[in-house]
């Protein structure tokens, strides 16, 4: 498929053999063909590092692969009006090209990925501990490239084989075996593929405990168990997924613990990042010590790139040079504001999350800062200034006082925790409830989370059934946990929550906001402030109301079908419903439950 014919020189840097002279020839070690490349296992080396790489373009993690999920989600609204609108509003049509970009840096990704997969054969045994070791991590890679394909894309083509891929014909593969088939039997196709990819990166890969470069951010043991449980949850294999998550807690695939303060899962520096709770993080280097030149594209690349993100330009408040993208929603804020901490504190986890002036905030951290400024209670600092906004604090320098702006492109140093050990013991005590629950194991795992914010633990004699319980977790310990993080969106696919009236309409009162300036404020225009809790009965806007049937997922781009005549468009592309297959499945969606 359009990935298309300069995919190949890629990672390679495909070139001829050149002669020297009539008595000797010689290879260009810069020219190298497939013939000659990826022989030994230092050359797959060099293509695991271009793996790697990969999962930090524009549309991998370094700005809308990422962003595309977080406004997907409910604590997240676009503040911008501009960039990300289709995506928040989950009407993207599938002319807008920028929808496409997710599709082709991870398919980049996977064909380095099937290169070196050609190259360690399948006979596992057979290959030395260093090759296993590459093999594990081009799995491990290659699945998480699918996961997101068939999170963002439902139905995309499934290519393993570089031999075919390689060619002309290969580059037009087909996402349908049979014309008309339902977009979720490619869906399920696709998983199953992550599924063997990550079983088997876990069998191969060393533990974080091993050390070195597996305790600073290569994929390991528990990153592969962490995504195989994940991916087992999006197909509600619950028993399945449980079992994986007790290992990881259990320590057969590394330690892992929570850190002590919450606030160092979100800042620059080797004290911080790639610490005991991360299970597995996108690798950028700390600003300042980056290049000049911004590395959208995986084919626009430079010596002297910036190997950082642009997820504080998207985050960051117009004034301190932001882009004002996207905000946090006012229900993510109020739910932080209804429970205080043991000694009466509000939760932590705010602070890091939200970029608003509170009391409790003077003398703790950083204090009320917004980059350097300090803040005060009556200066409402919002992410646009034209259509406000609560800014998010979160993967920004918005609370670190390290700098006193925003540096927009790729310059964002913070390395994303992709995935969080406060993400398994919440995904353990989901499962724990779904098969057993509510349970007191379920309740343990819950509270090792809360106790580290200072929360009161929770008891399971206030959660008489499972649908209760499920409720906090979906809609009050995840939220405050993983506010304004990738992966809301993806759970609420899996939770088929488009699927069912009451939910549908729960999400729409999450993601509504009303539009605020200070001048309107300040003249009386408006009576509300930007924290204030939002009435979806009278609000400015919901994202959710624009949402078209099978848009929870992103169309394939139309350029992208013209281009490739075997492909074939999803549940967006023709907005139709996945309610049947979800139900299919035998699946059900948990009623909305009053927790008060």
């Amino acid at each position: 498929m359009k990935l298309y014919k300069i995919s190949l020189a890629l990672m390679l840097g495909i070139g001829t053999l050149t002669s020297c002279n009539d008595k000797l020839e010689l290879t260009n070690p810069n020219q190298q063909t497939t013939g000659t490349y990826g022989n030994t296992a230092a050359d797959l080396e060099e293509g695991v590092i271009a793996a790697y790489n990969h999962i930090r373009m524009e549309g991998t993690y370094a700005r809308v692969g990422y962003m595309i999920d977080v406004c997907r989600g409910d604590e997240v609204w676009n503040s911008s009006q501009v960039w990300y609108m289709p995506f928040d509003d989950l009407n993207e049509p599938i002319t807008d090209e920028i929808g496409q970009w997710s599709w082709r840096d991870w398919y980049y990704t996977i064909n380095v990925c099937n290169f070196i997969l050609s190259r360690t054969g399948d006979d596992t045994a057979q290959l030395s501990t260093q090759m296993q070791r590459i093999k594990g991590q081009a799995l491990f890679i290659r699945g998480l490239a699918y996961y997101m394909l068939a999170g963002y894309y439902q139905n995309p083509a499934l290519i393993t084989d570089y031999s075919s891929y390689s060619s002309l014909d290969g580059l037009y593969a087909s996402n349908f075996e049979v014309e008309g088939e339902d977009p979720n039997v490619q869906y399920d196709k696709v998983l199953d593929q992550v599924e063997s990819d990550f079983a088997q990166a876990m069998d191969l890969l060393p533990s974080r405990d091993e050390g070195g470069q597996w305790a600073q951010g290569r994929a390991t043991k528990g990153a592969a168990a962490g995504y195989y449980a994940r991916t087992l949850m999006v197909r509600h294999k619950y028993s399945e997924a449980l079992t994986v998550l007790k290992a990881i807690i259990g320590g057969q695939y590394g330690h892992y613990e929570l850190m002590k303060n919450y606030g160092d899962n979100f800042r620059e520096g080797s004290k911080y990042e790639n610490n005991a709770e991360s299970l597995f993080e996108i690798q950028f280097l700390d600003y300042g010590t980056q290049g000049t030149d911004d590395e959208w594209t995986p084919v626009n690349t430079s010596a002297n790139a910036t190997q950082g993100s642009a997820i504080e330009s998207n985050f960051g408040p117009g004034n301190y040079g932001g882009w004002a993208d996207l905000s946090a929603s006012p229900w993510l804020y109020n739910l932080f504001k209804q429970e205080r901490t043991t000694s009466g504190k509000l939760d932590p986890r705010l602070y890091w999350t939200i970029g608003t002036y509170e009391l409790d905030w003077d003398g703790f951290e950083y204090g009320n800062v917004c980059y350097t400024d300090g803040m005060t209670v009556d200066n409402y600092i919002v992410t646009n200034n034209n259509y406000g906004g609560l800014p998010v604090a979160k993967n920004t320098n918005l609370r670190t006082g390290l700098y006193d702006k925003v540096v927009t492109g790729l310059h964002d140093g913070i390395n994303l925790r992709m995935m969080r050990y406060s993400d398994v013991l919440l995904r353990a005590a989901e499962c724990e409830n779904e098969v057993n629950g509510p349970t007191q194991q379920a309740i343990d795992w819950i509270n090792q989370v809360r106790n580290r914010a200072e929360l009161a633990s929770l008891k399971l004699s206030d959660f008489d059934s499972k649908d209760k319980l499920f409720e906090q977790i979906a809609n009050v310990e995840r939220p405050k946990e993983f506010g304004c993080e990738f992966g809301r969106g993806f759970d609420l696919i899996r939770w088929g929550w488009f699927y069912d009236a009451g939910r549908l309409q729960q999400i729409k009162e999450h993601g509504a906001f009303n539009f605020w300036t200070q001048a309107d404020y300040e003249n009386g225009v408006i009576d509300y402030t930007p924290k204030d809790a939002v009435d979806y009965r009278t609000c400015s806007k919901s994202s959710y109301d624009t949402w078209l049937q099978g848009h929870e997922f992103l169309p394939i781009y139309q350029g992208t079908l013209n281009d490739n005549p075997n492909l074939v468009g999803n549940s967006a592309n023709f907005t139709s419903s996945n309610a049947g297959y979800f139900s299919s499945k035998g699946w059900t969606v948990h009623p909305v439950v009053n927790l008060k």
